[in-house]
């Protein structure tokens, strides 16, 4: 009796080494490395791979640049300005108060509150934004109760996760996924789409991560022993005096480049009663100052040696970074895209940049504080940084840092919240009741923030995501050269061979787990460019709606539950938290299995399969 995988095999190994079909095949599998390995930036990395598969002509340029002209890509935009506008205006205040309450007085309770309340909206709101606006909410109300951030700050995340399957504005996946179905002739997703299986995935998970929060959820550290009190208790500030006969003496601090020549930092200046604070680049050293330090022990002893400072005699009263009311010293956070991630300290100029000293930064449970300045940035590290208050406030406006303290009091806000809210409605009601297209309303509403104060047209640079944007638009070549190149469908067919005698639902269960584990490793984004093409050519092959497999497709990409880099909400709480890798894997294993459970019956059920 012949083999049935043998001819299968063979179709598959006959057109993969066609050679465009071999380019795409090897361009894939590079980008799959760069992701993983995170070699190149993700959007970096997707611009790469469509210059490739243009240069060796396998899709046309103009093929290759209709996912940056697309109507996803042009919805996403505006709705980052749209999210925008509702936080500075204040129009999320009333959630920010409610997530803050003291009322609220048990992890378990915080995390009931916040799948009920935060995953609604995030089905409308893009989640990274979210997130970020709560953080140092949900960290002030920890430090208040003296609970642990580690166990309410994987829910948050979670949470925004779950309610972002709810509708097609809940993550930049699901206009992705909508993009690349209807391009290849499926149809694109309404808004509404899989709204019942949303909210059923929204429930189920959000029920799971109340009942396994005592027990899965790690306590790894109050308040008490948070970067500002751990630093403070090392060692690492040093007060020196300059002595007579130093060189110092009668030159800059610029000019001594005592900073570089010890990669040390300068955080205070005393001149007997006077206290000056940075900058102190051009203020000329005299005999007798004092210097506050943060420097490590081997350039500490260098200093000595060269006869540069002596060791300030121990002051009666310890010295207070906190004693000045115009200086603050805060806690802030690298979210997922920050442009600062890769660059060291020095090479940024931090100090000259932001007015602000970075005194430590942790990166996990690590504190590191030796070498800061040549230690590469990455995204969810937090950094211990003290500065002026105007210094600080202006650091809120950053998309390249998150603060992790609310200071939101010093700050002028735009009395503009029903405006927005009204905004933000319309948006949605439109299109629902087909009156205008989405994307039409998307960007109606994006100039409407504007016109009526909510958002600054200064702003809007800054607040779209444009990271984000290149991805997805340069992801959108994977699925043409795969359907194209006809791999999509020799690749079903050789699944279709393991699956045709299974039945429908485990045949989903299959691809579901398959996608959850790709996407755990690279970005969901590209597995969900990558595995649609395929999901619809096994679906007719399997005799279902190609839509079925499409969602279970855009489900799995979005169910990242198992490692902090599989989701950019994950990597933003990871280093707040103070998580290691594998507390993120054994809160959210539990959820994966009941979502792999759970989501292909609910395909099912609503395909009628």
């Amino acid at each position: 009796m012949p083999c049935p995988i043998a001819p299968v095999l063979a179709d598959l190994v006959a057109v993969a080494l066609q050679p465009e079909a071999l380019i795409t095949l090897l361009v894939l599998i590079g980008s799959v490395v760069l992701f993983v390995s995170g070699w190149l930036a993700p959007d970096l990395t997707g611009l790469l791979a469509a210059g490739l598969l243009v240069s060796f002509h396998v899709i046309e340029p103009r093929e290759a640049l209709e996912g940056f002209g697309s109507p996803a890509l042009i919805t996403l935009a505006g709705l980052f300005a749209i999210s925008a506008g509702l936080f500075r205006s204040g129009g999320l205040d009333r959630l920010r108060a409610l997530i803050g309450s003291d009322a609220i007085r048990s992890p378990k309770r915080m995390i009931a509150l916040m799948v009920t309340v935060v995953g609604p909206v995030s089905a409308v709101v893009p989640n990274t934004p979210i997130v970020a606006s709560l953080l140092p909410v949900v960290e002030g109300w920890c430090k208040r109760r003296r609970i642990s951030p580690s166990k309410v700050l994987l829910p948050l995340s979670f949470a925004t996760v779950l309610g972002g399957t709810i509708t097609l504005l809940g993550s930049s996946v699901n206009l992705l996924a909508s993009e690349v179905s209807s391009r290849l002739g499926y149809g694109s997703f309404g808004l509404f789409s899989f709204t019942p299986i949303g909210l059923g995935v929204w429930l189920l998970g959000g029920s799971l991560m109340v009942l396994l929060a005592d027990r899965f959820l790690p306590d790894r550290g109050r308040d008490d022993d948070d970067l500002i009190a751990d630093l403070s208790s090392s060692g690492y500030l040093t007060e020196v005096k300059i002595p007579l006969g130093s060189e110092l003496i009668g030159q800059s601090l610029h000019a001594t480049r005592l900073q570089r020549r010890f990669d040390l930092d300068v955080l205070e200046l005393h001149r007997g009663t006077e206290r000056f604070m940075p900058p102190l680049a051009d203020r000329t050293l005299m005999l007798g100052d004092r210097l506050l330090l943060r420097c490590n022990r081997d350039d500490l002893l260098r200093l000595q040696q060269d006869h540069t400072v002596v060791l300030a005699p121990t002051p009666e009263q310890p010295v207070s970074l906190e004693q000045d009311n115009s200086q603050r010293m805060v806690e802030v956070l690298l979210p997922s895209g920050s442009t600062l991630a890769g660059d060291c300290l020095r090479d940024l100029r931090f100090r000259q940049r932001y007015n602000a000293t970075v005194l430590a930064l942790r990166r996990g449970n690590a504190v590191l504080r030796e070498r800061l300045g040549r230690a590469p940035l990455r995204e969810g590290d937090v950094l211990l940084l003290q500065g002026p208050k105007d210094a600080i406030r202006g650091l809120q406006a950053s998309n390249d840092l998150v603060v992790l303290e609310q200071l939101e009091k010093d700050l002028p806000t735009v009395s503009r919240k029903r405006v927005a809210l009204l905004i933000a409605a319309l948006v949605l009601l439109l299109p629902s009741f087909e009156v205008i297209p989405l994307v039409a309303s998307v960007l109606l509403g994006t100039v409407a923030m504007v016109v009526t104060g909510c958002l600054r047209a200064g702003e809007l640079q800054r607040v779209v995501r444009l990271d984000v944007l290149v991805l997805l638009g340069s992801l959108a070549s994977f699925s043409v050269a795969l359907e194209k190149t006809g791999l999509a469908s020799a690749l079903a067919q050789a699944l279709l061979l393991g699956l045709s005698n299974w039945p429908v639902y485990g045949a989903m269960v299959v691809v579901f787990l398959f996608t959850v584990a790709l996407t755990e490793v690279m970005s969901n984004a590209a597995t969900v460019a990558m595995l649609i093409p395929i999901a619809g050519q096994l679906a007719q092959g399997l005799g279902l709606p190609p839509m079925a497999l499409i969602y279970i497709v855009l489900f799995g990409a979005s169910q990242s539950f198992l490692s902090p880099v599989g989701y950019q909400t994950n990597l933003m709480v990871y280093g707040p938290g103070r998580y290691r890798f594998l507390d993120v894997s054994r809160y959210g294993f539990p959820l994966t299995i009941a979502m792999a459970i759970a989501v292909p019956w609910m395909v099912c059920r609503w395909f009628g399969l």
